[in-house]
């Protein structure tokens, strides 16, 4: 699995307010106004700003792809999330990733990653993954990453995304490993701050 890609945030707009102090101010009692004027306009400012950095940071997972309805569920080829015996295990490839797997210092570009519990520390979760069928001719960059944003789309995630600034990821095929049998495109959510994450992102079955 190769090529990785992924969809960054919107920057939070900045709200430059007056440079109110820098006026001349003739009179005792207009600096008073003034000031009073001043300090409510900033706390208007910090409080629009922290309500517009609290629903960015939740809105943040639906920047990716086309707005409109979510799309059909990835395939019915998938994999299903299924709990793995025991972890954390290391080094397993790309290729045998689980829906619902979490991992520790995640590269998408990585030959190998560490799969730990979802309620220890992690940078990322598998949530979707579309899988192209066997006698497929390569289909192009361009068509695995809609097929990639499709997938994220359809994931159902928990509103515990809320409580974490995070990213969508994709990872799909390159023309060598198709050659070789890789037909899945995944889609994971990521943190860039590290091994932040202490839960997992999907509904518990």
């Amino acid at each position: 699995m190769s090529n990785p890609e992924t969809s960054s945030p919107q920057d939070v707009p900045s709200n430059s307010a007056a440079n109110a102090a820098d006026e001349i101010r003739p009179g005792l009692q207009q600096n008073f106004m003034k000031a009073g004027f001043l300090v409510a306009l900033l706390v208007v400012a910090s409080l629009l700003l922290w309500i517009l950095g609290s629903l960015l940071a939740g809105a943040t997972l639906q920047t990716i792809g086309d707005p409109g309805p979510a799309a059909a569920p990835a395939s019915s080829a998938a994999p299903q999330a299924t709990a793995r015996p025991s972890l954390p295990v290391k080094g397993v490839s790309p290729l045998d990733f689980r829906i619902g797997d979490c991992f520790k210092d995640f590269d998408a570009s990585a030959a190998g990653a560490t799969v730990v519990a979802c309620t220890s520390g992690h940078s990322a979760q598998l949530v979707a993954v579309h899988r192209y069928p066997a006698g497929d001719s390569y289909p192009g960059a361009k068509a695995m990453k809609a097929k990639g944003r499709e997938a994220c789309q359809a994931a159902a995630l928990t509103s515990k995304t809320n409580a974490y600034v995070l990213t969508y990821q994709l990872a799909y095929p390159s023309p060598d490993s198709w050659r070789q049998g890789d037909r899945r495109v995944d889609c994971y959510v990521t943190s860039a701050s590290g091994n932040i994450i202490k839960t997992s992102l999907l509904p518990q079955g």
